[in-house]
């Protein structure tokens, strides 16, 4: 994840650590070096002091990278994950479901580490979750990083988390397919069709555009018609394939998508 204001990364933090204790699992939060432990524990436990009997258990455990990687004083990725994968054994064999860690990429200049490396770190750790009970995410500070550098961890890891509930992302995919994520409801409709609306105009000469619906958690009446407007008005266009689950298959239909001879509704399931 990435974020620009302080009140969007306490409420990942919070929401992250809350679901993790709520499983059984055990939870390591490494916050942004500077940010007192008080600090964090105020966040985390507003409104109430929720998290104290998980501590005193020490189910959840506040540390850092330099607590993490000790002895050694330099990270390393093989250090680093050595060390998480040792610590995701350990929870198990504690009696916990498994672990979950959240780190704030602030230790990255706190430890005078090398961007390189930890890059490389973050495209080659498929060791720590493939069949393990691992969760993991990776928080950079916009404030703190490069826009290239954000941009490329983004694409490094499997996921990247919207900032918030009722956001709405579109993303180009390898195939030139255009990608929504998040929901497109009525506060999020003039950004939906923009997005529409460029796709449409970078893809007249294939003529051709593929629209993937399948990672919103909602799709609105509103922006479905105004999908349907779009397609049926772009004359540029042989075919426009619309990717959608077996929800938005229906809506689609029931608003009329068979009678807009370019639009082809493929029904597949959610990836997640």
């Amino acid at each position: 994840m990435s974020y620009g204001n302080d009140e969007v990364r306490w409420e990942v933090v919070t929401a992250f650590v809350r679901l993790g204790l709520a499983r059984g699992e055990k939870v390591l939060l490494l916050p942004c070096p500077g940010v007192s432990e008080a600090e964090v524990l105020a966040r985390i436990d507003f409104p109430s002091r929720s998290t104290v009997p998980a501590r005193e258990r020490g189910q959840l455990v506040l540390t850092s990278m330099r607590e993490v990687i000790r002895p050694d004083r330099e990270f390393t990725a093989a250090r680093q994950m050595g060390r998480l994968s040792e610590e995701t054994d350990r929870a198990t064999a504690e009696g916990y479901t498994g672990l979950r860690a959240f780190i704030d990429m602030g230790w990255v200049a706190a430890l005078g580490a090398d961007v390189g490396a930890m890059a490389h770190r973050e495209t080659h750790a498929d060791q720590l979750f493939t069949g393990r009970p691992y969760t993991e995410i990776c928080a950079y500070d916009r404030r703190r990083f490069d826009r290239s550098v954000v941009r490329s961890m983004e694409r490094a890891h499997p996921r990247a988390l919207l900032e918030r509930i009722g956001s709405l992302r579109s993303e180009r995919g390898p195939d030139d397919a255009l990608h929504f994520i998040g929901e497109a409801d009525t506060a999020n409709r003039a950004a939906f069709t923009r997005s529409l609306e460029i796709a449409l105009a970078r893809t007249t000469r294939n003529r051709r555009l593929t629209i993937d619906l399948t990672r919103l958690h909602f799709l609105s009446v509103g922006c479905a018609t105004g999908l349907l407007s779009l397609v049926r008005d772009a004359a540029g266009h042989d075919l426009v394939e619309v990717r959608c689950d077996q929800v938005q298959s229906g809506m689609l239909r029931r608003l009329g998508a068979g009678a807009v001879p370019r639009l082809a509704a493929k029904e597949v399931s959610r990836s997640w």
